[in-house]
């Protein structure tokens, strides 16, 4: 649900975000353009902490219709001309329009409560992905060709219990927290805090919080849902390195049009944050699993600051889906073994 939804007695639409960076001229090359941040973050002195760091507090947002892959109709185009820009943002704005559910469909939310954001992000590249340089994922493995078929089938047949559900349906992990943290559609805020030892980063999707130890201690043996995090200073880059996941993965990161499968507990992941000028952090991730992908692969994110305020995300305590979920599944079950009777 939005986190306007959960939010107490909040009940205001949130205004849609603009674009999380300057626009380039199109037809600039995604080198040119990654030489282009890099020289302006280069040329532009972050805010510093007491201690000397860059100053990366505050709230940011990562709302954006870039998806995460390429479009096949955009299959070798890096960047979007005006006119691609212009056709996405239209068709993201015709996708918020409310239309009535089809038949034997109860509906979903509206649009009211969706805040997946307005705009491609400001680089103008046409997908998050960076690495491989079509913009897509990478193969999968033959393990994580089995990992989907099995999950596949998990998907096809009514769950006996909340365990066959996603995590995410649980309210166990985040969809777009992750980590990494990836635009979905709604809740695509996180507020980052800041100490000599230590820094937090609060994501908004099921107010989940990663406490990243900045001293230098190596990695913990104890598996977590968002990994084990261990933070370092390069310049003034932050790097964030996650490994530790639980066998079942990270939270399914939201894409359009689909999750990121299937992320597992052999994940090693490494985040960097770099804030390029008042308003903008470059988020950049790569991901390696081998048990997954046939190679890493790296996305960057582009995210602005903002003024909302952080809201509490109280998944658990208001997921009714989950067990009127289960209560049709066992209708259906129902249904169907009385039919066998009838039909003796």
């Amino acid at each position: 649900m939005s986190r306007r939804f959960f939010a107490m007695g909040v009940v205001a639409v949130l205004i849609a975000l603009g674009a999380v960076a300057p626009v380039k001229v199109a037809g600039q090359s995604s080198a040119s353009a990654a030489k282009q941040t890099s020289t302006a973050a280069r040329a532009w002195t972050p805010p510093r902490t007491p201690d000397g760091r860059p100053d990366m507090q505050g709230v940011w947002s990562f709302a954006t219709i870039t998806p995460l892959e390429r479009p096949a109709e955009l299959a070798g185009k890096e960047v979007l001309t005006d006119e691609d820009v212009a056709a996405l943002q239209a068709a993201a704005a015709g996708r918020r329009v409310d239309r009535a559910p089809r038949a034997g469909e109860v509906g979903a939310y509206n649009q009211f409560w969706m805040d997946g954001g307005t705009k491609v992000i400001g680089t103008r590249r046409s997908s998050l992905i960076v690495d491989p340089p079509d913009g897509k994922l990478p193969p999968y493995t033959s393990q994580g060709q089995k990992k989907l078929a099995a999950r596949a089938v998990v998907s096809s047949r009514p769950a006996t219990g909340p365990e066959d559900l996603e995590l995410d349906e649980r309210c166990i992990v985040g969809f777009n927290s992750g980590p990494p943290m990836l635009p979905g559609a709604y809740n695509n805020n996180f507020q980052m805090f800041q100490t000599r030892d230590h820094v937090v980063i609060l994501n908004e999707m099921v107010h989940d919080a990663r406490i990243i130890p900045m001293d230098g201690r190596p990695h913990g043996t104890l598996r977590q849902w968002g990994g084990d995090s261990r933070g370092r200073w390069e310049g003034n880059t932050l790097v964030v390195d996650t490994t530790g996941f639980m066998a079942a993965g990270t939270g399914h990161p939201a894409t359009v049009g689909g999750k990121l499968e299937p992320i597992d507990g052999n994940l090693h992941l490494v985040e960097r944050f770099t804030r390029v000028d008042a308003d903008t952090l470059l988020y950049e991730f790569t991901v390696d699993d081998p048990t997954a992908w046939t190679r890493p692969w790296t996305a960057q994110v582009p995210m602005t600051r903002t003024q909302e305020r952080i809201f509490e995300y109280a998944c658990h305590e208001g997921n009714y889906s989950m067990s009127h979920i289960l209560e049709g599944a066992r209708a259906d079950e129902k249904a169907a073994e009385e039919a066998k009777k009838r039909a003796r």
